[in-house]
């Protein structure tokens, strides 16, 4: 059985808002997304959903961690 084009495009949807996606499924994914309205309310959900986990994440952790993160992440680089 055949995935329908708003399965096919949920499967796409982390990767994309994630970009990394191939340039193929990129066009897939926004083709569909410019005829779908609701996977346009799933995606603009979900950016939305990204947007308050990060502003949170950031208002809730203590002075000086996110520096200390910045300068862990450049040592491991």
């Amino acid at each position: 059985m055949s995935k329908g084009p708003c399965e096919a495009c949920e499967e796409l949807l982390q990767g994309y808002l994630d970009r990394e996606l191939t340039d193929d499924e990129v066009s897939l994914a926004e083709s569909h997304l410019d005829g779908c309205e609701y996977c346009r309310r799933r995606y603009r959900f979900e950016v939305s959903l990204r947007r308050y986990v990060q502003t949170t994440a950031v208002e809730r952790m203590p002075p000086g961690l996110m520096e200390k993160l910045a300068e862990l992440r450049s040592a491991g680089a």
